[in-house]
């Protein structure tokens, strides 16, 4: 039964629809007491007109102890520094106090969230891993082929989060058809206090189980985003997530570096024509001035059937590297993003999707199935995830890379 926090002896009726039964209360100290005496509740919705000073105590209160349980609040008028600060306090979500049936997706998806929490708390941690797909020419098919790998790890029961870091120009809303109203934008809020209830209030669900960090709507929100607070939804979602898969802009930026400091694996794209060849030659290179180990790279060969002069061969002498997975040309590929439906998903025998599932067997599955990585619930994590392990990067070297390794 949830418990509701109003004033109003009608409340339980108004929010009937949404919420079914409920048990209320009318102040902060009997919400503890009825939280304490049920360990079985797992969420507390706010009414509109508690003040908001109290609601933020009352969740900073259960985050500390009861983290597993969800905090909604509800407001007559949604309003930017009233939600950012009570996101930053530890609630989860904010929903307009008219609208029912936002209300009862909100706390359908936050049940969910702290029941798997619940599993959680106190004990051992499963630390995901990250897959970065790369390329530093735009055009190859990166996100296309970001969406339909996670989209199939999903669809098989893999817990993943696709992190959309192309911030400025990312598609991954656009190709999934994903409707969304947060994205890493929203982040900036919690930014320093982001656990995993804050970023599961972020993500937006497609249909077969992935779930995305969209990028922002608004391009005047990217230089809110720091690669601190990049590094922090990357080490939040590994605790959340069997695989956090990100997709990437075509640029060596503050933020790529830090997806390429957190990752386990790096797919890296390229196709058959020389300025996709030679700019990977330079990111293969720009990685062992960065000290990525090789071994932890992959390159898939996308349109690997084009009849435009190259070969396999000439491809494996330029970049000096074997190719892990050719992905061929095929019209059901832009088709299918049109449609908003991964190739993968819609048309499982198709060579493309052969070839994606290829990919994932021999490189992602065992990366999944590896013996997991262990971390004490409610302390701070190292590895992938946490601030990179480099020294901060000078401007000189970052004006290196930018211009993709050329001196």
């Amino acid at each position: 039964m949830t418990l509701l926090w109003d004033q109003d002896p009608n409340s339980p009726d108004t929010y009937r629809y949404a919420l079914g039964t409920v048990d209320r209360l009318d102040t902060a100290p009997l919400v503890l007491r009825a939280l304490a005496a049920a360990p079985q509740e797992l969420l507390v919705v706010v009414g509109p007109e508690v003040d908001l000073q109290a609601v933020c105590d009352l969740a900073q209160q259960i985050r500390v102890d009861r983290p597993e349980v969800g905090v909604i609040m509800l407001r007559r008028r949604l309003d930017v520094t009233v939600m950012g600060q009570a996101l930053r306090s530890g609630v989860r979500e904010v929903v307009p106090a008219d609208d029912q049936n936002a209300l009862a997706d909100t706390c359908r998806r936050n049940l969910e969230l702290s029941q798997r929490l619940r599993g959680a708390t106190g004990g051992p941690v499963h630390e995901g891993r990250v897959v970065t797909v790369f390329s530093a020419k735009g055009g190859v098919g990166k996100t296309t082929f970001s969406t339909n790998l996670g989209a199939y790890l999903a669809s098989t029961g893999v817990r993943v989060l696709l992190i959309d870091l192309d911030l400025g120009f990312g598609d991954v809303a656009i190709s999934l058809q994903l409707i969304h109203e947060r994205s890493m934008s929203d982040v900036v809020a919690m930014s320093g206090a982001l656990d995993e209830q804050g970023l599961a209030s972020v993500v937006t669900r497609h249909e077969s189980g992935l779930d995305a960090l969209c990028a922002p709507s608004e391009p005047g929100d990217v230089d809110r985003i720091s690669g601190a607070t990049v590094s922090e939804v990357i080490r939040v979602a590994r605790r959340m997530y069997d695989v956090v898969l990100i997709d990437t802009p075509p640029a060596f930026t503050e933020h790529v570096l830090v997806g390429f400091d957190a990752s386990d694996l790096l797919v890296l794209i390229a196709t058959l024509d020389i300025p996709a060849l030679k700019n990977l030659r330079v990111t293969l290179d720009t990685l062992d001035l960065l000290g990525n180990p090789r071994d932890s790279r992959v390159v898939v060969l996308n349109r690997s059937d084009a009849k435009v002069g190259l070969t396999h061969d000439d491809v494996v002498r330029t970049i000096k590297q074997p190719i892990a997975v050719s992905v061929p040309s095929s019209h059901s590929v832009p088709a299918s993003v049109n449609r908003g439906v991964p190739i993968v998903l819609n048309e499982p025998k198709h060579p493309v999707s052969v070839a994606i599932r290829t990919l994932v067997d021999r490189h992602v599955r065992p990366l999944v199935n590896r013996e997991p990585e262990l971390a004490t619930a409610g302390s701070r994590p190292t590895g992938a995830g946490d601030a990179p392990p480099n020294p901060p990067r000078t401007r000189r070297e970052m004006r290196f890379l930018h211009r993709g390794g050329k001196r």
